[in-house]
This record gives C-alpha cells, sequence and structure tokens, in this order.
C-alpha cells in the first residue's frame, strides 16, 4: 500500500516564518506572486509544508542539508544566503556552517565550496560582524 503523502500547507506557512522571521515571508512571496502567480504558494506548500515535514530528520539536519546542497548546486547564492540565514535562526552554529562547505570542497569541487564559504561569510559578516576568510 503506497502512504499518502503530507502536505500541510498552514504548517509549511508557519514553517517558513519560523525559519526567515516574521515579515520576511510575506515580502519575499509577494514579490515573486506578482511576477508568477501560485507559485511561491506552491513552494511553500510543496517544501515547507511537505517535504520539511516528513520524519525521519529533524529541522537543524534538514538545513545543514539544504545548505550542503544548495552550495553543491551552485549558482543559487540568494537562496543559499537564505537558508545560511535560516540555519543561524534556529540554532545551526557558524563553525558547522563553514564545516559544512569545507567538507564539500572535495566532493563537490574547490570553487563551489569556495562560493558557498562566501556567501556564508557575508551573512556572517552582516548577522555577527564575523570577518571573512
Amino acid at each position: 500500500m503506497i502512504r499518502k503523502a503530507v502536505i500541510d500547507r498552514e504548517a509549511g506557512y508557519r514553517l517558513l516564518t519560523e525559519l526567515a522571521g516574521p515579515g520576511t515571508v510575506e515580502g519575499t512571496l509577494t514579490g515573486l506572486d506578482a511576477l508568477a502567480p501560485g507559485f511561491a504558494d506552491w513552494i511553500v506548500t510543496s517544501l515547507f509544508g511537505g517535504t520539511y515535514q516528513r520524519d525521519g530528520l529533524e529541522l537543524r539536519d534538514r538545513q545543514i542539508a539544504t545548505t550542503a546542497a544548495l552550495t553543491a548546486l551552485g549558482g543559487v547564492e540568494p537562496q543559499l544566503d537564505d537558508h545560511v540565514r535560516n540555519s543561524l535562526r534556529i540554532g545551526v552554529e557558524p563553525r558547522e556552517i563553514i564545516e559544512v562547505m569545507v567538507h564539500l570542497a572535495p566532493y563537490v569541487g574547490v570553487p563551489k565550496a569556495l562560493a558557498g564559504l562566501r556567501v556564508a561569510a557575508a551573512v556572517l559578516r552582516e548577522t555577527e560582524g564575523t570577518e571573512a576568510p
């Protein structure tokens, strides 16, 4: 028997608000919805109300995995920036975020790891006054 997927729109919006902070969600989503109507809701509902709601990983582990995946993809710096911020907001330590980027170098390549480090360093400078590597 195939188990039905859990897709909970309200839980998705609550989780995204927890991750991104109050006010951030509406501002970001409103602009995206004006450009591509319905797409923002689909993202929140399917990702944060679906994938993120699954059992098996804690929220911090999902954020570490997401940060690693976005770094590996490359070329998605705005999304990586958001997820580095979200990770910090839920308690992932700056040193852990940096170590994720370093750990990725032999797997995804030094240029992508360096790009990830640049994004993380910029976020850390802004949020904590940390110097860039």
